[in-house]
């Protein structure tokens, strides 16, 4: 899988989320994951997640570090387990880092204490499954309770902390790959 993580600062409206945005925007043809900082601001027309329409609830970061990833060779249910990793292995390594911070990972959402660090989705396109996976880094002005890696993490190098996550993310995708590939069937 391959991995970029981009210097421009990118603002998240949902728009990204898109069969081939990576490769028409950053030549990356294939399956990619990348990373960004920006302001998020997610409107209801944009959403993907049907019951954040129903409830009324568009996603709104002052400065998010945003994941796209796209797959084309992963059903949706496959993303879906992907998210998750990609969710636990943040988890895992904040942790690492920060010893005395507790995340609590609920599905697809990472909590410090009552306050929400991320938003996720998984979706399908007609050509490919996607991932959208956002950290906040300042939450001021979020619509919910919100925690962000600077002052509730204690995560500073927000560059150093996006390339980690991609590259342990990218090797474990790849170690399970491997590991389909080296067992025989049986009958």
């Amino acid at each position: 899988m391959k991995t970029l993580f981009i210097e421009d600062n990118i603002k998240y409206i949902g728009s990204q989320l898109a069969p081939h945005w990576i490769y028409k925007n950053f030549n990356i043809m294939g399956n990619a994951i990348v990373a960004f900082i920006g302001e998020c601001e997610v409107d209801l027309s944009h959403m993907v997640d049907i019951e954040d329409v129903i409830n009324d609830e568009p996603i709104y970061s002052k400065l998010m570090l945003s994941f796209i990833e796209e797959n084309f060779n992963s059903s949706l249910v496959e993303m879906v387990y992907k998210q998750r990793l990609l969710v636990t292995i943040t988890k895992e390594l904040i942790e690492r880092k920060n010893p005395s911070v507790k995340i609590i990972r609920n599905g697809d959402d990472l909590y410090i204490g009552e306050k929400k660090l991320s938003v996720s989705i998984a979706t399908k396109s007609i050509t490919s499954s996607l991932i959208h996976f956002g950290l906040n880094i300042d939450a001021d002005g979020a619509p919910v309770n919100a925690a962000d890696l600077i002052k509730d993490a204690k995560i500073h190098n927000i560059k150093e902390f996006a390339l980690e996550i991609m590259k342990t993310y990218s090797e474990e995708v790849s170690d399970i790959n491997n590991a389909a590939c080296k067992v025989r069937g049986v009958i």
